[in-house]
């Protein structure tokens, strides 16, 4: 009587499912530290993707190129994790102290060309690893699958030995997507709260050589050698499975005592280096600050879930920093003097408040710590609600700023709202006479939001019907620059489009004032003088006589006429603006003859969530002042034009046709093997544009995807563990191409439906509706992506190369048009033409790949079957 065999998880289950994990919370953690390297400009997103996915590609397909050299798999996979332990933290500390490498100024941000190769330098050592784990454990995988077809006639492998190389890859495929999802959930809810980037490296690191020791004790099959390269050609060749396989030297029936002492020796070295790695992380911590702001002595640094807030000190000034980012400035407790910062933040207040006859109720998002908060109530409000998005900011700020803002902060009148202001601004109830907001420039995607036609419709259904909306961006003398003048004039024309009446005053710094009340907004300084006097405010640091500084009438009238002017000619993005008359009408003129100009060029001076020009804009200005002349790249970005990618596609349907003519030769086959391929690349790149034009679209309604982007990328990996498992089960011949035609068209189906659908999730008045709709949006790109890999696997197998050759080279090429999506589209389409373009890009190409595929000829792909048969 046979007894019965108790089943275990599968120890190279168990490695592909740490594979996925190491790999998504490793690569969410780089992805944050090095965002606050580029001062997370969301265009470097794109970049630091593309960096992570084009080594992995690259280790992939040298791991598929000589996996047949490694002799003992296993032990390979161990040395690999070890070297991960230590690769992933040493890339943390190397992309904190990456700015000491460039000769750069505090605050200025990285050139294009810089960010893309330090990215690229910094991830290569980890990710090439980690592209070849991938590929010998797959191999590793199928030996296994292959030692229980011989020993118990296991039919699951597939029956053949293509089909086994192609299982044991789609099951690699598919637990280490699982992985990444695990990952993405672990970091999002636990490890981003309780530990460091270097902790959480290490913790994670630890669980690849925990599945290494595993893989030693219950992998039961090594290869001889080199020779077995020869044995392993699965289309034509077969291996008796008691020939040139022999048991590994690490067989046993259970556990040895050495084996539990590596693995009690791996826990306590973890938690020994959890605690070593506290100071080294402050060390870091300081060592990056030399670089970002050397003058400045870092007095505290915390964590907070939207990225890490630094507290620096220079004097008794105290600055606040939110992942890079200056976030506000105060002169500390002691209140010694007034700083500039906090003179600048009662000119906004006190400019912004008369700006209405009599408010009562106010709505500030943002600054409120930096002063414009205390001087805001020093005027006869009812009530003020403040919005700062991260608690952990305010909560370090109150033991530096200045005792009466806290005492404000204690104020019955005072309402502290911890959450996103967009969010906010959805849900308040309002109405309110004034919404200041004081945010920094739209330097990123995630500030842009605040300065877009979605959020200035917002604050009006907010406003009562004589409300004023207050906000301000950085300017110049009458915007001779260009690149200033595009990013000012957009939001100009923007808030055009919503209210009736909007002025602007400055020279350095621009105030804008928009209102639907007639009136109501000002810039004759006499009645705002009068209006300010009227309130009795006394406060320190303004006088009455800051309205006739600020606002002196012929500076005011060129910057409204250039404002009102630039933006309405095709070419005016490309130009600098036009010098306005010597003598300008008046405001109250210029807004009475605004019908008789031609209207404004929408596409690019209207700021919109989808399309967030006013970004690129700053982005442009950025380089234009701290990089001169390397704005002119971005400048040739502007001249994208989505007709472009046509070219391309006619050129890959015609050479196709030519390999299609070339095919009725005997054992000719390029026209097969050029349509898979395409299918490879254009699978990878329209995924990650799609997931790319999902992330900006979800961003411009949650706000920072700092929070967020672990979970997002864990729904995408399990999609893609989902699709490649449904294709394991349900597709019998994993090599019949008409299936890889298929889901090319699914594709396209799906990048069609995002373009519909997107604009429909932005706009959803439901925060639940707006997640489910984004989230299935992302759900269903991963599976579309894993449904095509084993697909790829088993044609790339027919049409002749070996199992690991195909694992790698398809592993590899979707990686690497991956890599090409997150730039395309990271950089360039989604912030130019838009998140629409982007989908509208990944249906023409996936669309384009179904035909290539369908137009190689059937008695090619036929040939190709006879020839790896015999």
């Amino acid at each position: 009587m046979t007894g019965t065999r108790r089943r275990t998880l599968p120890p190279q289950l168990i490695a592909a499912l740490a594979l996925g994990l190491v790999a998504q919370v490793g690569q969410v953690v780089l992805l944050r530290e090095l965002l606050m390297v580029y001062y997370g400009s969301e265009f470097s997103i794109g970049v630091i993707l593309a960096s992570w996915m084009a080594w992995v590609g690259i280790g992939s397909r040298l791991g598929g190129a000589h996996a047949w050299r490694v002799r003992r798999p296993a032990v390979f996979l161990g040395l690999s994790a070890a070297a991960v332990v230590v690769l992933l933290p040493a890339t943390i500390l190397v992309a904190r102290l990456l700015r000491g490498l460039f000769a750069v100024l505090p605050g200025e941000h990285l050139s294009l060309p810089a960010t893309v190769w330090s990215s690229v330098l910094v991830m290569a050592p980890v990710c090439l690893v980690l592209g070849a784990y991938f590929v010998v454990l797959s191999r590793l995988w199928r030996e296994e699958l292959r030692s229980g077809d011989a020993a118990a006639g296991d039919a699951e492998a597939g029956g053949s030995e293509a089909g086994g190389a192609v299982a044991a890859a789609s099951r690699t495929y598919v637990f280490e997507g699982a992985g990444n999802a695990a990952g993405g959930v672990l970091f999002s809810l636990v490890l981003v709260h309780v530990l460091s980037s270097f902790q959480v490296a290490v913790l994670v690191g630890l669980m690849l050589p925990v599945a290494a020791v595993l893989l030693l004790r219950g992998t039961g099959r090594a290869t001889d050698g080199p020779e077995s390269g020869s044995h392993d050609r699965l289309a034509g060749e077969s291996e008796s499975a008691t020939g040139s396989v022999a048991r590994s030297r690490w067989a046993a029936p259970r556990p040895g005592l050495a084996r539990a002492w590596l693995l009690a020796g791996l826990l306590m070295g973890g938690l020994l280096a959890l605690l070593a790695l506290i100071p080294v992380d402050d060390l870091a911590y300081r060592l990056q600050w030399r670089a970002f702001a050397p003058d400045q002595e870092l007095v505290e640094t915390r964590q907070s879930k939207y990225g890490v807030i630094s507290v620096a000190r220079r004097g008794g000034q105290y600055s606040f920093f939110q992942s890079g980012h200056l976030a506000f400035a105060t002169g500390g407790a002691e209140e010694v003097d007034y700083e500039l910062e906090e003179s600048a933040a009662a000119v906004l207040a006190h400019f912004a408040m008369v700006q209405h006859r009599a408010p009562r109720r106010v709505l500030l998002i943002g600054g409120g710590m930096s002063g414009v908060l205390r001087e805001v109530a020093r005027h006869p409000v009812e009530s003020i609600d403040y919005v700062e998005l991260d608690r952990v900011l305010v909560e370090a700020a109150l033991d530096y700023v200045p005792r009466t803002t806290r005492e404000v902060l204690e104020s019955p009148r005072v309402q502290l709202v911890t959450m996103d202001g967009r969010r906010f601004v959805r849900s308040a109830p309002g109405p309110y006479d004034i919404v200041i907001v004081d945010v920094p420039d739209p330097a990123t995607a995630v500030l842009n939001r605040f300065y877009t036609l979605e959020f200035f419709q917002a604050v009006d259904r907010l406003l009562e019907p004589d409300g004023v909306l207050v906000t301000g961006i950085g300017a110049t003398a009458d915007l001779r620059s260009r690149p200033v003048a595009n990013r000012n004039a957009t939001l100009f024309h923007t808030l055009d489009r919503v209210f009736d009446h909007v002025v602007a005053v400055g020279d350095r710094f621009a105030y804008f004032f928009a209102s639907n009340g007639p009136g109501q907004v000002s810039v004759d300084p006499m009645l705002l003088r009068q209006r300010y006097a009227e309130r009795g405010i006394d406060a320190r640091g303004f006088s009455e006589g800051y309205f006739f500084t600020l606002i002196q009438d012929a500076p005011v009238r060129r910057l409204n006429w250039v404002l009102r002017h630039h933006g309405r000619a095709a070419d005016d993005h490309l130009s600098p603006p036009r010098s306005p008359p010597l003598f300008p009408g008046s405001v109250q003129e210029q807004a009475a003859e605004a019908d008789t100009l031609p209207p404004v060029v929408a596409s690019h001076f209207i700021n919109s969530d989808l399309r967030p020009v006013g970004y690129y804009y700053s982005l442009v200005l950025w380089h234009s002042l701290t990089r001169p002349g390397q704005d002119r790249l971005f400048d040739w970005f502007l001249n994208v034009r989505p007709a472009w990618l046509l070219p391309p596609v006619g050129l890959a349907l015609a050479l196709q046709l030519v390999l299609r003519s070339l095919a009725r030769r005997p054992r000719r086959r390029h026209d097969a093997a050029f349509g898979v391929r395409a299918a490879i690349l254009t699978t990878g790149f329209s995924i990650m544009a799609l997931q790319l034009a999902v992330l900006f679209s979800f961003q411009s309604v949650y706000g920072f995807v700092y929070e967020m982007v672990g979970l997002i990328l864990a729904l995408f990996m399990a999609g893609l563990a989902l699709g490649a498992w449904l294709t394991h089960k349900l597709v019998r011949d994993t090599s019949d191409r008409r299936a890889l035609a298929a889901v090319q068209l699914l594709v396209a189906l799906y990048a069609g439906a995002a373009a519909l659908g997107l604009p429909l999730a932005a706009g959803a008045g439901s925060d639940a509706v707006t997640f489910v709709l984004f989230s299935a949006l992302t759900f269903g790109g991963g599976v579309l992506n894993g449904a095509g890999f084993p697909l790829a696997v088993g044609c790339c197998i027919r049409l002749g190369s070996t199992a690991d050759r195909a694992t790698g080279t398809v592993y590899g090429n979707e990686l690497l048009g991956a890599c090409a999506g997150a730039l395309v589209a990271g950089v360039v389409v989604a912030p130019v033409l838009g998140v629409v373009a982007c989908c509208l890009m990944a249906g023409i190409l996936n669309a384009a790949a179904f035909a290539l595929i369908m137009l190689g000829r059937s008695s090619s792909w036929s040939a190709v079957t006879e020839e790896a048969v015999t």
